[in-house]
């Protein structure tokens, strides 16, 4: 089990850095794409089931898997703050950024819609709970090998 703990760490600090490319670099960009924008949500929707949906959900199936399956030694805090966090941002991106974002790749105002104003105003709030749960997990790993 302890080579889960490792495998959960290494999905993630990618989970880590790829809501972090999202929320510094990829969403802001959008601004600035012009009469691009429905071109560039096109690509953008074809790659994320590839560099973001599998990775984000196989996290999730551990977290969840881990609630069983912990290592020995490990702390309650680890497998449930990690399966909350991953939870949280789960149903937030259901009600909220899953849809907006939906909505914006159909709106033909592009980089000026109000769906791509709400994302930049809220999606801070997933970007916590993904940075959350990659320490959560990372305290976890050292409290289990250290």
């Amino acid at each position: 089990m302890r080579a889960l703990l490792l495998v959960d760490l290494l999905i993630g600090g990618y989970n880590f850095g790829t809501i972090w490319a999202h929320e510094v670099d990829i969403f802001r960009s959008w601004r600035l794409v012009g009469r691009h924008f429905q071109e560039i949500q096109r690509v953008h929707w074809k790659k994320l089931p590839y560099w973001v949906l599998a990775p984000v959900g196989a996290g999730f199936a551990l977290s969840i898997a881990m609630l069983w399956l912990a290592p020995n030694g490990s702390p309650p805090w680890g497998s449930w703050g990690s399966f909350g966090s991953q939870a949280a941002s789960a149903v937030l991106t259901a009600a909220t950024w899953g849809r907006w974002q939906a909505s914006l790749a159909r709106d033909p105002r592009g980089p000026e819609s109000p769906y791509l104003d709400r994302i930049l105003a809220t999606h801070w709030i997933r970007t916590a709970l993904y940075s959350a749960n990659a320490l959560i997990v990372l305290a976890w790993t050292v409290a289990v090998f250290g």
